[in-house]
């Protein structure tokens, strides 16, 4: 897979903790901020055939990203 770093906004990575059947993982400070995400939202995630992953919040029409929301209100 390539990436363009120039289309890149932020990049990181977390730790996946299991304890028994649990599985966590930590979502970042910055994307919580840059989706606004809050308490018991959803989180999607894709998996494609060749490995690919996809991690996506399930947002509702009325929830826009932070970008989406600055950029409307120029």
């Amino acid at each position: 897979m390539q990436i363009d770093l120039d289309e890149v906004e932020y990049i990181t990575e977390t730790t996946l903790t299991i304890r028994g059947t649990r599985r966590r993982t930590t979502v970042p400070k910055e994307i919580v901020e840059h989706f606004g995400l809050k308490d018991g939202d959803r989180i999607r995630w894709i998996l494609f055939k060749d490995n690919t992953l996809i991690i996506a919040p399930k947002l509702d029409k009325s929830t826009k990203p932070k970008s989406d929301r600055k950029s409307s209100s120029r």
